[in-house]
């Protein structure tokens, strides 16, 4: 066997060569400023790449649906200032914080409808990101929606969030009621989540509504996005796994097709990434189970703590146990100091 001169196995590169990693921008921000519990939930933790994204293929408008508190309106608002791009934020209940950057940059058009009746009503986009409801009718629609605005051009740019777990193959549902019966899966209100675990899961992480079981056919935002593309010649999908997934899907007859193929390859399903998300959400995800561990067996204690003090104060422990010291020659079977002993006085 051939040797390098540190005496390590030489490295037969032939046929195995890594793409180089393209140089990212540089970008300063806090993705966690509106995630206390630190979930990463936002895209804003893969902003380098979205960014990059918008460089490669300089749109000259750009449409989020699913804004939320405005973490990566900001960075598209920061963009576009250098690109002279126009911004629209589509979000039918913003938060504060959103609505606060909206009144601050006047630039930004800030929609408040659902991303159905938004997408229907504005023009067609160069770019859009959709980071909505986490279901696979409301991503059907809404790329149905980006698609009938192409009228048979070129699709734009799109960006999506959550094409990994939990939602790739699990519908989720911020008002159920929105969503036709047909499409809504048989689901459950503060369903626990577990990767791996394709039920419920006590303690996992919570969601106001989700599907009881995760896959098969119309369930999830990856589900939903490949059922698109796969209707399309000459669509692809990129999927970037890390933070609960990046999805980019693009026309490969566009003129910036190439330039955004060589940014996003070298991170397309990269096994490394993969095995690093995996390990987060796993974590996460056992960490929560963990909190609600604690929280029961907290509140279990408190009320055994409560229980114990009340016998300290009462007459008829004392009684019971002057009794029992008797019957047991001297020793009862409980006393008053074991009691105190379990408190820890």
């Amino acid at each position: 066997m051939r040797r390098e001169s540190n005496g390590l196995p030489a490295l037969d590169r032939e046929g195995s060569r890594l793409a180089a990693l393209p140089d990212l921008p540089r970008i300063e921000l806090d993705p966690y400023e509106n995630d206390p519990g630190r979930w990463g939930a936002s895209l804003a933790n893969n902003a380098e790449l979205v960014i990059a994204c918008l460089d490669a293929a300089q749109p000259r408008s750009i449409v989020e649906v699913g804004a939320y508190a405005g973490d990566v309106t900001r960075l598209l608002l920061d963009w576009a200032a250098r690109s002279g791009a126009g911004v629209t934020a589509v979000d039918p209940a913003p938060e504060e914080e959103l609505v606060e950057l909206a009144a601050e940059r006047s630039e930004l058009e800030l929609i408040r409808e659902p991303s159905h009746v938004a997408l229907q009503a504005l023009p067609r986009s160069d770019a859009v990101i959709l980071d909505g409801d986490h279901n696979y009718y409301t991503v059907r629609e809404e790329l149905g929606l980006i698609a009938e605005k192409a009228d048979g051009d070129e699709l734009p740019l799109i960006l999506l969030h959550d094409v990994c777990w939990p939602h790739a193959r699990r519908d989720s549902y911020y008002t159920p009621e929105a969503i036709p019966e047909a499409y809504r899966k048989p689901m459950v209100q503060g369903a626990g989540l577990f990767p791996g675990e394709p039920g419920l899961y006590p303690g996992g992480l919570p969601f106001t509504w989700a599907a009881e079981r995760e896959g098969g056919a119309g369930n999830g935002v990856l589900t939903a996005v490949e059922d698109f593309v796969a209707e399309r010649s000459g669509v692809r999908l990129a999927i970037v796994p890390s933070f609960f997934g990046l999805g980019v899907v693009w026309h490969e007859g566009t003129p910036w097709a190439g330039a955004v193929a060589e940014l996003i390859e070298p991170y397309e399903r990269n096994p490394i990434l993969a095995r690093l998300e995996a390990n987060r959400v796993h974590h996460l995800a056992s960490t929560h189970v963990q909190m609600v561990q604690a929280a029961v067996h907290g509140r279990r204690a408190a009320q055994q703590e409560g229980v114990l003090r009340e016998l300290l104060k009462s007459k008829s422990f004392a009684v019971a146990e002057r009794i029992s010291r008797v019957r047991q020659g001297g020793r009862p079977a409980i006393s008053k100091d074991d009691v105190r002993r379990a408190l820890d006085e």
